[in-house]
């Protein structure tokens, strides 16, 4: 067995490897594009297979032929993967040229001398445009993570490794008198080396892509109430102490804003908690509605809620506030008979430089509790000197 003989038996082997770890991915989360992924790698296989036993094929020709074939398919399901990953629609006039391009080309070159430069760059080049395209999609993406821009480099990396085999033939001795005779040359074992190598590098970047995913997903799931589908308590004062910090450190002000529906236990007490689930929903849809996309929404007990709208002072945040307190006003829930009002207290107030995350939480739900003792459906806002006191305010407005 020669070097390259070897070199493609591992290859099989890798890809067989990383398609069974794309599917468990794609069984596992659901991911579309895992599976376009774990399709690739799996013509991959088939290629390479292809490439062991071109020897011994009575027409080579063919070997050569479905080869092309074979692998401008598996690079064409990866680049479908890329785009449904980094949510875009994928290229398929672009794709669809490039694949008709690959097997125009792959007929022309077997008319050509084989280490012909040109034969080489017409066979290689839609390869090369193909990684191309998987470069452009993933530096598309409007947020990139360290992990993402690696993975452009693989990419890129591939398609000029694609492009060099037209010079590196000629240095290296050319490809074989037949493709019988490929096998065993140096040009072979550098070409199969090499790809293997940004291969394997390219598969586990994006497996690493999956696994980021993974992880954010189940962070996210962990910090997200089921039921409203906001950020729970720990999620939510994560993000406050982050955002927080951020924005106080570039002299930007931060203000909280806390809600706790009205007569709440009464509700789920005499309509029962089916009726209150849905007003759970009902006010988390509201505060959807009103909030701006930078601000953090978050559920953080039964019936209470949080905002954090960074970049607003507290005027901004109390007009906030009242704006979500009537539109609560013009809503007439089906499960509540007329005479009930679907109502909320609201506690606003603004986080002061040197002020702690907690107490901030603090002096807005000391607000809230004022608006409960001033009959409810209102809103309060606590100073940012206000004195918390075993739960008791002062200084509020």
């Amino acid at each position: 067995m020669s070097g390259a003989t070897f070199i493609l038996v591992i290859n099989l082997a890798v890809a067989g490897l990383f398609c069974a770890a794309f599917i468990l991915i794609a069984l596992y989360s659901r991911y579309r594009s895992a599976w376009w992924f774990a399709a690739g790698y799996a013509a991959g296989g088939l290629y390479v297979a292809l490439e062991v036993i071109l020897p011994v094929l009575p027409d080579p020709r063919i070997g050569v032929f479905l080869g092309s074939i074979a692998f401008i398919g598996a690079l064409m399901l990866v680049t479908i993967g890329l785009a449904y990953r980094y949510d875009m629609t994928p290229p398929a006039r672009l794709l669809a040229a490039a694949f008709v391009i690959a097997l125009t080309s792959t007929v022309l070159s077997l008319g050509l001398e084989r280490d012909s430069v040109w034969r080489m760059l017409a066979y290689q080049a839609p390869f090369a445009l193909m990684q191309a395209v998987g470069v452009y999609i993933v530096l598309s993406a409007r947020r990139r993570r360290l992990v993402d821009r690696l993975l452009a480099v693989f990419l890129l990396l591939t398609a000029l490794h694609f492009l060099s085999k037209a010079a590196v033939v000629l240095l290296l001795g050319g490809a074989g008198a037949s493709p019988q005779e490929y096998i065993g040359t140096a040009y072979a074992m550098f070409s199969q080396t090499v790809g293997a190598i940004l291969a394997v590098a390219t598969a586990l970047t994006l497996l690493g892509v999956l696994i980021a995913d993974l992880v954010k997903d189940i962070t996210a799931k962990s910090e997200t109430d089921m039921l409203s589908g906001l950020l729970n308590r720990r999620g939510f004062e994560q993000r406050l102490d982050e955002v927080a910090r951020r924005h106080l450190a570039r002299g930007l002000p931060v203000s909280l804003v806390m809600c706790d529906l009205d007569h709440f236990k009464m509700v789920n007490d005499t309509y029962g908690h089916a009726v209150g689930d849905r007003l759970i929903v009902l006010f988390a849809e509201t505060l959807r509605a009103c909030a701006e996309d930078h601000h953090v929404l978050g559920r953080i007990g039964g019936e209470e809620f949080a905002v954090m709208l960074p970049g607003s002072n507290v005027a901004a945040a109390r007009l906030f506030a009242e704006r979500v307190r009537s539109t609560l006003t013009r809503l007439d829930p089906a499960e509540l008979p007329p005479e009930h009002r679907f109502t909320a207290s609201f506690g606003v107030t603004q986080m002061s430089p040197t002020e702690a995350p907690l107490a901030l939480m603090m002096r807005a739900d000391a607000a809230l509790y004022e608006a409960k003792r001033a009959g409810r459906d209102c809103v309060r806002v606590a100073r940012v000197h206000q004195i918390i006191d075993d739960g008791r305010s002062f200084a509020v407005q």
